[in-house]
């Protein structure tokens, strides 16, 4: 592809993921799979800049807007404003890109002429007029919620959520060990590293596909951020518990747990696998088989408050809650979802978080423990859910997560107060809250 071809490709792409409810992983991957005679290079600089526009979105569009010009923002745009602000091209280099040539975009218009011109020689980064929302990329409507989660650490931490993520690796213990894994991957040259908390947890830098791995085929591993290893292990399940695993899923945790709970290879107790979505159950399925985790139970549920939640009344030593949520914590991997985040979905998410914990709190049986986690920043889902669920639902403490970090994971803990925050900046993981409530 020529360079104008690989632009022009970045624009399609860019419009399509404005115009689209699909992941961007996926308009991605669909598109490609259709031009088979893109190389792997052309693939790379296409994909790095259509994320290169989403991470700079918003200050694209403030240039765009400050320049003056009077059309509204859109990917052809932005990949203008892009090349001038972020490539540092200049007017007449734009123009040679956007020639209208074959498998090129359309020439410039004045208008966009104009744009290149006046922003010519700005810096992308940040400008003394920028709001912190623009010069950090995150929707202004979430300004108060932000400043409130993170406060003087606010643009370290939207910095980093703005960075793209490494691939975690979970070394799955039914099958093999993590000096094993570890071995298997340097063999193979895709540079491990252990990362810095979780002792099952492998860290790999770069574009990889883990899928042809030697590792990856034998089930010896799974991808998964090393936060969400994290809280699976402060779960604490253990050999002979009965254990629920409430919104399972893709079923990352529930793997987890089921390595926790095996001896010999072989799940001991009882694991139920939960989700109102039987499809994510069912994808569930080859992932179990994989990773030689037989014996967990899945059961699709009609609504948080199905029958079958009242009868397990007081049956569960553990009942884990990744409840779903505004995955403000997952930008890093999926920036393009903070510009499709409403403060409508943020209502939804509270109503339904409460829903479930009013829910599944009934299924826990004395000194058993509910484990309440999202992939958000927010402490709207975090901190104030756990308070209002506190002054709600009789009968519950909360755990110190430093002592159980020290009982469950080993070493001192990422976190100061009883709840666990985990943040790219921080710790080099997503964007992860936990408590853990024991029933008196």
């Amino acid at each position: 592809m020529t360079p104008g071809a690989r632009i022009s490709a970045a624009i399609e792409i860019a419009t399509e993921i404005d115009d689209g409810a699909a992941a961007s992983d996926s308009i991605v991957d669909v598109y490609f799979r259709h031009r088979r005679y893109a190389g792997s290079k052309d693939r790379r600089a296409v994909t790095e800049r259509v994320y290169g526009l989403i991470r700079r979105h918003a200050r694209l569009n403030w240039w765009i807007d400050r320049s003056g010009s009077t059309l509204p923002p859109n990917a052809r745009l932005r990949a203008i404003a892009d090349l001038a602000l972020n490539d540092k091209s200049r007017p007449e280099e734009i123009a040679q890109l956007f020639s209208g040539g074959r498998h090129c975009p359309a020439e410039l218009t004045p208008d966009e002429i104009s744009l290149a011109d006046s922003l010519a020689g700005r810096p992308v980064t940040h400008h003394s007029e920028m709001p912190d929302s623009v010069a950090l990329e995150y929707p202004a409507w979430l300004d108060g919620s932000l400043k409130r989660a993170f406060g003087e650490r606010l643009a370290e931490e939207m910095t980093a959520l703005n960075q793209p993520a490494a691939m975690d690796l979970r070394v799955n213990t039914l099958k093999s060990t993590f000096e094993k894994v570890y071995d298997s991957l340097v063999r193979e040259n895709f540079n491990p590293d252990p990362t810095p908390f979780s002792p099952l947890s492998i860290r790999i830098n770069g574009h990889v596909r883990i899928g042809g791995s030697t590792a990856f085929q034998q089930g010896w591993i799974e991808v998964q951020d090393e936060g969400s290893q994290l809280i699976s292990l402060l779960t604490d399940a253990r050999e002979g518990m009965t254990v629920t695993d409430f919104c399972a899923g893709a079923g990352g945790k529930t793997l987890a747990l089921a390595a926790a709970m095996a001896r010999d290879g072989i799940v001991r107790g009882r694991l139920i696998a939960c989700d109102v979505f039987s499809q994510r159950l069912l994808r569930m399925k080859s992932r179990i088989k994989r990773a030689g985790a037989d014996g967990i139970q899945r059961r699709t549920l009609s609504s948080e408050s199905d029958p079958w939640v009242t009868e397990q009344a007081e049956t569960a030593d553990r009942v884990l809650l990744d409840v779903p949520c505004t995955g403000t914590g997952t930008w890093r991997r999926h920036p393009v979802d903070k510009w499709r985040l409403t403060p409508i979905d943020l209502e939804d998410s509270i109503a339904t978080q409460r829903r479930i914990l009013e829910s599944a709190s009934g299924m826990v049986k004395p000194g058993g423990r509910l484990i309440y986690s999202t992939c958000s920043v927010l402490p709207e889902e975090n901190e104030d859910q756990v308070g209002w669920f506190l002054s709600e639902i009789p009968g519950y403490e909360i755990l110190d997560c430093r002592t159980l970090w020290q009982e469950c994971v080993g070493g001192e803990p990422p976190t100061e107060g009883p709840h666990l925050h985990l943040s790219p900046a921080s710790t080099r993981t997503d964007g992860f809250f936990c408590a853990v409530l024991q029933k008196g």
